[in-house]
């Protein structure tokens, strides 16, 4: 549909002209500023949420403390809580501190919800790693930081390959919260689509054209991780 002319967009034939027109159009619009706002806030709430959450894992996985299990369990709840709830707080916290349509905001409000998804991914394969060769490399003279830099984490390649994957689908992918905590400035991709939703008619050309580029980017960060995701998802599937 993405490469069918205005005059043919519902044509059920297989063999038609193909056109780039509705990606000429789509790309001299505002699109590309929302395409790139979707870009940086999945990236930056992507990477924020790994940086916190994957030590915080290592952390629940390895240190014993008494409210160990409580406050993996309230991390967990924070995930479970459907997102409407915390719509109205949300919106006016924004308001008080100035983050109303701006990339930072949804990097925030993105990476709040990621990380109960990064702390309980990771805490399985730092759990699932023997606790030996951490011991050996503290024989070694590896500090605790060392030891997870050098082990841990080269060790749980799959496991971050997949969380971080899923991270991004989740930023990129959200409707609600940059409908709501956004206007021009901040616009991501999903929403600038719905714009073409007009009320004297739908554009379905750009509906289309902006469909398969929002999917792109997905696409190729998961075909380059592919082999570590296969590996990551189906962890713990077989027990020996």
């Amino acid at each position: 549909m993405s490469f069918r002319s205005p005059d043919d967009i519902f044509g059920h034939g297989l063999l038609f002209t193909p056109t780039v027109q509705n990606y000429r159009d789509l790309w001299s619009g505002l699109f590309p500023k929302s395409f790139l706002n979707s870009l940086v806030v999945s990236t930056g709430s992507t990477v924020s949420a790994m940086v916190i959450g994957v030590p915080a894992a290592y952390v629940l996985a390895r240190w014993r403390f008494r409210l160990r299990n409580t406050v993996a369990l309230w991390i967990l709840l924070t995930r479970m809580v459907p997102p409407i709830a915390f719509t109205i707080p949300f919106f006016l916290a924004y308001r008080w501190a100035g983050l109303l349509d701006t990339q930072l905001g949804l990097v925030l409000i993105y990476m709040t919800f990621n990380l109960a998804l990064v702390i309980w991914m990771m805490q399985t394969f730092f759990a699932g790693l023997p606790p030996q060769l951490e011991e050996a490399a503290f024989v070694d003279g590896c500090s605790v930081w060392g030891a997870f830099r050098r082990i841990a984490l080269p060790l749980s390649a799959p496991g971050l390959a997949a969380t971080s994957v899923l991270c991004f689908i989740y930023s990129w992918n959200d409707f609600f919260y940059a409908l709501i905590l956004t206007r021009t400035r901040a616009m991501t991709a999903p929403v600038a689509i719905v714009n073409f939703l007009q009320y004297e008619g739908w554009e379905w050309g750009k509906i289309a054209a902006g469909g398969v580029l929002v999917m792109l980017p997905v696409v190729l960060f998961t075909m380059l991780v592919r082999n570590f995701l296969v590996h990551g998802l189906t962890a713990g599937g077989v027990k020996d």
